[in-house]
């Protein structure tokens, strides 16, 4: 490490950032692990926050995640290089005492606002599977897990809860994004699994091509998932696995009602939703000339824990599922 740019770092930075924004994570030794390694029965989730407006639902998602045996640790990565170094701490305190299990929390700030870093590959890291999710959905434990089961058989894909889509508009002539009713190409990184061999892939291999869509981010701030869809989909010439959630609130989303959902959104990225999708539409069509082929690939259906119940019966006046016990 540079002495002059490290003194210059430490006089703007805390120490745990100055090792964050002067350290290459490609190139350190200790973070490339052999798969045999990592731990496979168990998944590191990498949670994205940048608002302290936020702070009390990350509180919230990190220790419910935190007490699921199928988790390894938890890790709140810290996009906001502005924060309050005071407020960090006690974010880092407060998620400390918080976990439920034996997963540990921790806060790693960020050196910068980049989007590319919740793909940066990590030596907290000790799972061969991660999952990022945003701060502003929660999922019950018992979808969780079942997701990572689904990846578990499935390794190479990305395994998820929201899924969109890619097209052509024919007429413009350019790529949209979007969403279809019968398939989808595009796994979001609300909820998103994946091998954690695609985060080097994604941060550290590529060359060039891959160094100008990881600019395009930056520059959008904007589009980190569906570069990951083209990283995963150019590897695998497979679409990602969209697997349903008995429960997954999403704070975020702009159709909630509330002064808390309200206050949620305002901190969002993605709250004008006509253009948003026009800039990821165009960030699709951008990865597509760079890489100079579309790797994305659609897939169908949706992969459900349990099938369920599917006769409607009569009960206390009202029709149900059959097998819904009703009071009297």
């Amino acid at each position: 490490m540079n002495l002059a740019a490290l003194i210059l770092c430490l006089s703007i930075l805390s120490p745990l950032q100055c090792s964050l924004a002067l350290n290459d994570p490609c190139e350190d030794p200790e973070i490339r692990r052999s798969p045999r390694d990592l731990r496979s029965d168990q998944i590191t989730v990498l949670i994205n926050g940048y608002s302290e407006r936020r702070i009390p639902l990350i509180r919230s998602i990190a220790a419910a995640h935190s007490g699921s045996a199928v988790v390894s640790a938890v890790l709140v990565l810290w996009g906001n290089p502005s924060t309050p170094l005071d407020v960090i701490n006690r974010l880092s305190r407060d998620l400390s005492s918080a976990s439920f299990g034996p997963a540990a929390i921790s806060v790693i700030p960020q050196s910068s606002t980049s989007l590319n870093s919740r793909f940066l590959p990590r030596r907290e890291i000790k799972t061969r599977a991660v999952l990022v999710c945003d701060d502003d959905v929660e999922v019950d434990l018992r979808s969780v897990e079942f997701a990572f089961k689904i990846w578990a058989s499935n390794p190479d894909r990305l395994i998820g809860l929201f899924a969109r889509s890619h097209d052509l508009d024919l007429s413009r002539k350019e790529w949209i994004y979007t969403i279809h009713p019968d398939r989808y190409s595009i796994m979001l990184t609300k909820f998103m699994i994946l091998s954690t061999e695609y985060l080097f892939k994604y941060s550290c291999e590529g060359g060039e091509a891959m160094a100008r869509m990881r600019r395009l981010v930056d520059e959008t701030q904007n589009c980190e998932d569906i570069l990951m869809n083209f990283v995963v989909a150019d590897e695998t010439n497979a679409g990602p696995v969209l697997v349903g959630a008995e429960q997954a609130r999403d704070h975020g989303d702009s159709r909630n009602e509330g002064e808390r959902e309200e206050e949620v959104r305002e901190v969002g990225l993605s709250t004008r939703r006509g253009e948003h999708r026009k800039r990821r539409g165009e960030c699709i069509t951008e990865f597509h000339r760079v890489l100079g082929r579309m790797p994305l690939r659609y897939s169908y259906g949706k992969v459900v824990n349990s099938v369920g119940e599917q006769g409607l019966c009569k009960k206390g006046g009202k029709l149900v599922f059959c097998d819904v016990q009703v009071g009297e």
